[in-house]
């Protein structure tokens, strides 16, 4: 493993154990965060926005209907899992994908609690789903790709699981104004959804190379680091794979 995702990996892991496993890379403290879960049905689940503070509801963004399968690429805590599985019942089921242990044994914990059973947590990273090609119908995301080294081969590989026609809809960070080497280097930066943000059309073009269609990048809000270190924002992102079409892989 290396030194980014080990860093990632450990900075998640303290707070599973410590403030009950936000999903995405917020703490109850940090102002870069942007989710909002009112009227998303956290009381049926038993559940709070505290197992799940990314930078948004890729949840809504999906747009789910009953019968469809969900995968949530760094489910963390699991609260968008669950909040998935309630969307797509009857006959849909979601699936989540992290690499720490910790956040795995929290989400299935949560889905215990919330008695939820058709969800289930799988041991992965982002770059590599255990997923078979074309399994999913809808990927999402709350503020975990940036975590990634190489954002390409995470898009490409929810390219590969969604089903020809499938959709992604993600909430992300991105880099606004250009941030300085020293953030950008920094590990503790990187664990915070900092050092790995890009540009809006880097991120744009990543998509179309994986193969997606019309993506659609929304700036919803936006954080201005301290002397001039740079700016990062919080944004939607939608796109889609074509229904026919060979793989750009």
């Amino acid at each position: 493993m290396g030194e980014i995702k080990e860093e990632v990996r450990s900075h998640y892991a303290e707070l599973a154990e410590q403030m009950g496993g936000p999903a995405g890379c917020c703490t109850s403290t940090d102002d870069v965060c942007f989710a909002d879960y009112s009227g998303a049905g956290l009381g049926e689940l038993g559940l709070t926005s505290a197992h799940s503070l990314g930078c948004g509801n890729p949840t809504l963004l999906a747009q789910l209907e009953p019968g469809d399968v969900v995968l949530d690429l760094g489910s963390g805590g699991g609260l968008d899992v669950l909040l998935s599985a309630r969307r797509v019942y009857p006959g849909g089921h979601a699936y989540g994908v992290d690499m720490t242990d910790e956040m795995l044994a929290l989400a299935n914990r949560n889905r215990e609690k919330a008695a939820v059973e058709n969800a289930t947590f799988l041991k992965g990273t982002i770059e590599s789903v255990p997923l078979p090609d074309g399994t999913v119908d809808v990927v999402i995301s709350n503020c975990v790709i940036n975590l990634a080294e190489d954002k390409g081969v995470v898009l490409k590989e929810a390219f590969r699981v969604l089903k020809p026609g499938g959709r992604l809809a993600v909430a992300d960070m991105v880099e606004i104004e250009t941030l300085v080497p020293a953030v950008k280097s920094a590990l503790a930066a990187w664990a915070g959804c900092i050092a790995g943000t890009i540009p809006v059309e880097d991120y744009r073009r990543l998509l179309l190379e994986a193969g997606f269609e019309e993506p659609q990048i929304e700036v919803h809000d936006t954080h201005s680091l301290p002397e001039q270190e740079g700016k990062i924002g919080s944004t939607y992102i939608r796109a889609h794979k074509p229904l026919t079409g060979a793989d750009p892989s």
